[in-house]
């Protein structure tokens, strides 16, 4: 902390500086219209803008009609041109894990063999350490209360430990993508450790074991005993095969394939992804529908009463409940209309740990609330397309369902997403052939330079 306690207060003067900086860089609503600016990189459908092209994965939520229209369909999602819901359910059969096996898709471009999987699965072990007393002088130096602060601090000062840190050929920068998957559940959980001590609780640092899955390897490291059910694991890995892709456009992919032109190291470009993702219109929202379902059944006397229900909906979309935002958190994907496949997958799974946790109340208003959400908005809103519940709206209710921190929702997010990430950084890499640089279009005037003693 600053010797001066008052260090991080607003000064009136800053205060003063803000008010003048906004009345000064308003920019007029109307004139994205007047130069076809597509604001957010989306036109006044939401449809993105293409920026790019991609091989890596593929978001379909639309089939074209006879007369060239486009028409909302089932949500489904790509992984190099492989349903994930295929993926996640083959591994669910054949009691397995789906997480390394969709993180060597989404890197080399075709499934594994039994072979390379294992060979995948030995090489992400044997990258599970960090370098010698990293986790006492970088994680538990000044702990931050935010782990995705700590996670993206962390992933810059490995910089200081790889002398080829700055080189960007292929080889050298599959293998710092491999290692950053390997130690991202180990970075996430000790720092959440880290703040957790920080607050007056004990701190618990196991060692990782390399045979161990991702999903496994955060359980055991997260818990005093390191003690999980197989479910719960097989779960949580369903989670972060979930997470681990989606399509080119979001915020954080990117961000990194924008950092990655410019020609900058792995290190920095993974950080500035940490940063899109810790947003909270990007990673949080899972944190929020939770928030918004404690909130719900503190409200709501009777679970089961759909009107009931349905007037506390409303009243979020009124703002008059919970954070007074107008939204129904978990509800609506900017893509997908009729269904995201991915909550669908997870509403199934969400079910049997229910059970398990004897949590089966909580998912049933769950499920109500994923019946009557979109009958409400579409009573209080004009809508351009279907809404439904989104991935978000259930993976929320599993990291709650396993006691995960709140803390480490976003983390959690992150350790499934950087594999896609790791895709799109070598993509870029491959194709680079120009720094992403668009055009912002000067709606200012022009004014003459004053002297000081003139203002």
């Amino acid at each position: 902390m600053a010797s001066n306690p008052n260090y991080y207060d607003l000064r009136p003067e800053v205060r003063a500086m803000a008010s003048d900086a906004r009345k000064h860089s308003r920019i007029n609503i109307s004139d994205y219209e007047k130069y076809d600016v597509k604001r957010g990189l989306r036109d006044l459908n939401g449809k993105g803008v293409v920026a790019g092209l991609t091989e890596i994965s593929d978001i379909h939520a639309k089939d074209k009609g006879p007369d060239g229209t486009e028409i909302p369909c089932e949500g489904k999602l790509y992984y190099r041109g492989v349903d994930v819901e295929d993926i996640v359910s083959g591994a669910l059969r054949e009691d397995r894990f789906s997480f390394e096996e969709a993180a060597y898709l989404l890197l080399m471009g075709h499934l594994p063999d039994g072979e390379q999987l294992g060979q995948f699965r030995e090489l992400l072990g044997y990258y599970r350490t960090l370098p010698n007393n990293f986790v006492r002088d970088v994680i538990l130096k000044a702990p931050s209360r935010d782990v995705m602060n700590s996670l993206a601090r962390s992933v810059l000062n490995m910089a200081a430990y790889d002398h080829r840190a700055d080189n960007i050929s292929l080889p050298n920068v599959m293998r710092q993508c491999l290692q950053l998957i390997a130690v991202f559940p180990l970075l996430s959980v000790y720092g959440y450790q880290a703040c957790n001590y920080k607050e007056g609780n004990s701190l618990y640092i196991h060692a990782p074991d390399p045979k161990l899955s991702t999903a496994e390897t955060i359980l055991s490291l997260l818990r005093p005993d390191s003690n999980y059910s197989p479910w719960e694991a097989k779960v949580l890995d369903a989670c972060l095969t979930l997470h681990a892709e989606h399509g080119g456009g979001n915020n954080s992919t990117f961000t990194t394939h924008v950092v990655t032109s410019s020609g900058t190291d792995t290190y920095s470009c993974m950080a500035a992804a940490l940063a899109s993702l810790k947003g909270p219109r990007h990673g949080g929202a899972n944190i929020m529908v939770v928030r918004m379902f404690e909130d719900m059944k503190q409200n709501v006397r009777d679970w089961k009463d759909e009107d009931e229900v349905k007037a506390y909906l409303r009243a979020l979309l009124e703002k008059k409940a919970f954070d007074k935002s107008g939204l129904i958190y978990g509800m609506g994907h900017a893509v997908y209309s009729l269904s995201d496949p991915r909550a669908k997958l997870l509403h199934a799974l969400v079910e049997t740990l229910s059970a398990e946790k004897g949590r089966q109340e909580d998912y049933e208003l769950y499920s109500l609330v994923e019946r009557l959400g979109p009958e409400v908005i579409a009573g209080e809103r004009k809508m351009y397309k279907g809404v439904s519940a989104n991935v978000d709206f259930y993976s929320g209710f599993v990291y709650h369902m396993m006691d995960l921190p709140l803390e480490l929702y976003t983390p959690i997010f992150a350790i499934a997403r950087i594999a896609g990430w790791s895709a799109h950084r070598l993509e870029e890499l491959i194709n680079m052939g120009k720094i992403i640089r668009p055009a912002y279009q000067y709606v200012g005037r022009h004014k003459a330079y004053e002297p000081l003693s003139q203002r």
